[in-house]
């Protein structure tokens, strides 16, 4: 049963039939409360001297009660410290909200940004850990756009259609992601149902780079490809030798449709939380592409309930 706070309408009536004789009980039957609520609302709001209910005094009191209940703070210190660690961690507010701090807390996303940019007007960084990264975008007009062309390629009109369903693991997707003022970069491969993310470290971004790289990352657990669809950059043209070093099919995005690899251009976003453009790529190794690929892969999802993508492609 669902508990209500008594009204001011009910306050009003229990004061007129307190002053008819009636007792406690017969009240309460006639509110439809429970007895003890009623003797409790009573009890509170009595006059200290005559002991007769002040319903004047009950409405001020509740009142009372419910401001403080806003304006104080909801949680301790060290309450938040595990919000907080979570934030660091780069989880999103809505991340840290859905899984209730594993149980142990519950809070809003709404409370933590609140927090979030108190902590910002001190002075903090815990804003630096939020996602505000935007692309912008510009249309070539008028010029011949010859990138990423290449014959015999195979399009993504020629994949299943189940693949764009999300209903079975297997299917992924593909991008390189670029440093600043470096030829070093990563190339980024992320299975579509489960957001499952791998990440290598190329020193340049070549066709014999990125293919290597990749064959490298397939092979660590091969049994979970059967698909990749990259978008149209030079570096993918040694498609066919991935295809041949592990029979995994290779398909390409319309130029210009970013849409077509939505979970990849999100997976980026992420990773550019650990890898920001303006920072230089040259001093990462595989090693931090493995452990920021974890951190990712241990992170709930919203899309699947607060699961994480390990437990997804895993179970």
């Amino acid at each position: 049963m669902t508990y209500h706070q008594i009204t001011s309408d009910e306050r009003y009536r229990l004061s007129d039939l307190r002053k008819q004789g009636w007792i406690n009980p017969r009240i309460a039957q006639a509110l439809g409360r429970h007895r003890s609520t009623i003797w409790r609302e009573v009890w509170r709001n009595r006059h200290v001297s005559d002991g007769h209910y002040k319903v004047d005094r009950a409405i001020q009191h509740a009142s009372a009660r419910s401001y403080r209940s806003r304006s104080h703070p909801h949680f301790r210190p060290e309450q938040l410290q595990r919000v907080w660690s979570l934030i660091r961690q780069r989880w999103s507010p809505e991340q840290v909200a859905g899984t209730r701090c594993n149980g142990q807390l519950r809070i809003s996303h709404e409370t933590i940004y609140r927090h979030i940019w108190a902590d910002l007007k001190r002075g903090g960084d815990l804003h630096r850990y939020l996602r505000c990264a935007r692309k912008r975008r510009r249309k070539r007009y008028g010029a011949y756009d010859s990138r990423g062309r290449l014959a015999g390629k195979r399009m993504i009109g020629q994949r299943p259609r189940h693949i764009e369903q999300r209903r079975g693991v297997g299917h992924w997707e593909i991008d390189t992601v670029l440093g600043k003022s470096s030829k070093h970069c990563i190339v980024s491969l992320v299975e579509r149902k489960s957001g499952y993310t791998q990440i290598g470290k190329i020193k340049a971004r070549t066709v014999e780079q990125t293919t290597a790289k990749t064959i490298e990352l397939i092979q660590r657990n091969p049994s979970l490809f059967k698909t990749i669809t990259a978008d149209n950059g030079t570096e993918f043209h040694g498609y066919a030798d991935i295809e041949k070093a592990t029979g995994v099919r290779f398909y390409f995005a319309n130029p210009h449709h970013s849409w077509e690899r939505g979970t990849n251009e999100n997976t980026n976003g992420l990773i550019r939380q650990y890898l920001p453009k303006r920072a230089s790529m040259a001093k990462v190794s595989q090693q931090d592409c493995d452990v920021i690929s974890n951190e990712l892969n241990t992170r709930p999802r919203k899309r699947h309930e607060y699961k994480t993508p390990n437990q997804i492609i895993f179970s």
